[in-house]
């Protein structure tokens, strides 16, 4: 078509993800995005497991042919929706470790992402359920260790700054499994109910060490 273009996204192992239509005209546009938010609502209503393309087609008044120009299964439109999310996310990422110099305010800075990113999924329910179905579909692995990538990086960068005698392999090990207990933290508080939540991030951040270089320590 004139308004689109087919582009692939490529994750770290350097496997190409199934292309989607991209529009770049405003007509092309304003159709991609109301696909996304019918989408949206239907998430919102029934859950993810419950998406059906019948139904997107019947509440965005498209043929099968419009919508599969843009999203050919439900997994690329989960897909779209979580990378939008976690564009957000890694806003929340960098602006926090930004304000980290020290060990005490990249401790305060891991707290504050924990805080951030569990309110973030409080209010966003269509997010936690596509995150929550990220364990059967192999797509939104691809671009949940993507995402978890990024943030590993991004903590990265502040350790060497912090502890700029600690060895990078030992750092980047740190980095890595730091943000995939924070995640992990925040999606189990994420199942949990409103207070209990808040209870399981108020107890995750009082496990954090109040130096968290001294894990890797000559």
């Amino acid at each position: 078509m004139a308004d689109e273009t087919a582009v692939g996204s490529r994750t770290k192992a350097g496997a190409i993800r199934q292309p989607r239509r991209i529009p770049r005209q405003q007509r092309g546009r304003e159709r991609f995005e109301k696909i996304l938010a019918v989408a949206t609502q239907l998430i919102e209503a029934k859950g993810s497991d419950a998406l059906k393309m019948s139904e997107i087609v019947e509440k965005a008044d498209l043929s099968f042919g419009a919508l599969y120009q843009y999203f050919p299964d439900r997994s690329s439109i989960f897909a779209t929706l979580a990378e939008r999310f976690n564009e957000e996310g890694r806003a929340c990422v960098v602006a926090a470790l930004a304000e980290a110099t020290d060990a005490a305010t990249l401790r305060a800075a891991l707290c504050r992402i924990a805080d951030e990113y569990h309110a973030f999924f409080r209010s966003e329910p269509v997010m936690r359920d596509i995150w929550f179905a990220t364990q059967a579909d192999r797509l939104l692995q691809e671009i949940d260790a993507d995402d978890m990538e990024f943030h590993a990086q991004a903590l990265l960068a502040v350790l060497e700054q912090v502890y700029p005698d600690r060895r990078k392999p030992a750092l980047l090990a740190l980095a890595r499994l730091a943000m995939q207990l924070l995640a992990a933290a925040v999606r189990y508080a994420a199942a949990l109910g409103e207070d209990e939540g808040r209870a399981a991030i108020a107890l995750y951040k009082k496990m954090l060490p109040a130096d968290i270089g001294e894990l890797v320590a000559e």
